[in-house]
């Protein structure tokens, strides 16, 4: 691999990291001033937007509704954005931001699981083992107490399913597809579902006061655009650059490490000692399944945990389609 291109490769890597990092604190700033659903659809209609016209500037923006694809992709952006969406933003408004980290890395056993059922990968020891240790670290961690806050942890819990579920999407139904057209469909489609439960709905359910109403379009525009959208797009320059094994074990570990910090700069939020001892197994074992050897190509498995969407097949060049 060119030196270059690998210290590109890295450069994006961190700057997926850093997005990531963000995303928990986001969401508990903004679901704390208006409704989940009002936040569902502020951040997805401005990475819609945003998606629609970066398609439209490459020139790409016909092919979402191109013959048999276009249901497909719809599927697409129904599961990888509008129900994650829906669930991440209601259960994040009921816990903690640290709990929204440690629930999310449940990713990893929903993707063991679905590669055995659905793509036929034996379930080696190590992933298995891997698996075991991050989901005893999410049990001793996650606080999630009262009625309230366990239905928001079992909503986050939900989240990653729907994420790996629009991966088989992708695997089985959308290959092929370049990976720009995937990801402009995710938030073009899903963007635009959400917007209409959310006008089905009556629109807002809690109306900021005047004063906070900019500074809220302003963090769901960041949070749309940087968090969702540019995050999407950092972790697919990261993989032109990287090979998907290593891209992973670099990024996905070091979200929820860094997230810890967000949630203190932002929040003031801070983790106790089983919390920190919980998030260290989590990290270990996320770590150990990333860096795991598979028995498939990359290009025939489900994407790695956290991964936005499924990882487009690499050419000979070692570039991604």
């Amino acid at each position: 691999m060119d030196r270059r291109q690998e210290l590109s490769g890295l450069g994006f890597a961190a700057l997926c990291i850093l997005t990531g990092a963000f995303v928990p604190a986001f969401a508990k700033l903004t679901t704390g001033r208006a409704d989940p659903l009002s936040v569902a659809a502020g951040t997805n209609l401005f990475a819609g937007a945003t998606a629609a016209l970066w398609l439209a500037a490459r020139g790409q923006l016909r092919r979402l509704a191109e013959g048999s694809t276009a249901p497909r992709l719809a599927l697409l952006g129904a599961l990888g954005t509008a129900a994650t969406a829906l669930l991440f933003f209601e259960g994040a408004s009921r816990t903690t931001a640290t709990d929204v980290i440690l629930c999310l890395q449940v990713e990893s056993a929903y993707s063991l699981v679905l590669a055995r059922v659905f793509l036929g990968h034996p379930m080696t020891p190590r992933r298995v083992g891997s698996v075991a240790v991050l989901l005893v670290g999410i049990a001793l961690a996650v606080e999630g107490r009262g009625a309230g806050a366990s239905l928001g942890v079992a909503l986050l819990l939900l989240t990653p399913l729907c994420w790996q579920l629009s991966h088989l999407v992708v695997l089985r139904r959308l290959a092929g597809v370049p990976a720009h057209v995937l990801t402009g469909a995710r938030y073009v489609y899903g963007g635009a579902i959400v917007t209409a439960l959310w006008l089905l709905g009556g629109g807002p359910s809690v109306r900021p006061a005047p004063g906070e109403a900019a500074t809220l379009l302003a963090t769901l525009a960041a949070q749309g655009v940087v968090l969702s959208f540019a995050g999407t797009l950092l972790w697919y320059q990261t993989l032109a650059r990287l090979d998907l094994a290593r891209a992973t074990a670099i990024v996905v570990p070091s979200i929820p490490l860094l997230s810890m910090a967000a949630n203190f700069l932002l929040l003031g939020e801070t983790a106790g000692a089983r919390q920190w001892a919980g998030l260290a197994l989590v990290a270990s074992g996320v770590a150990g399944f990333a860096t795991a050897p598979h028995p498939r190509l990359a290009r025939e498995r489900i994407p790695s945990p956290a991964a936005p969407i499924a990882a487009a097949p690499r050419r000979e060049d070692g570039r991604g389609a």
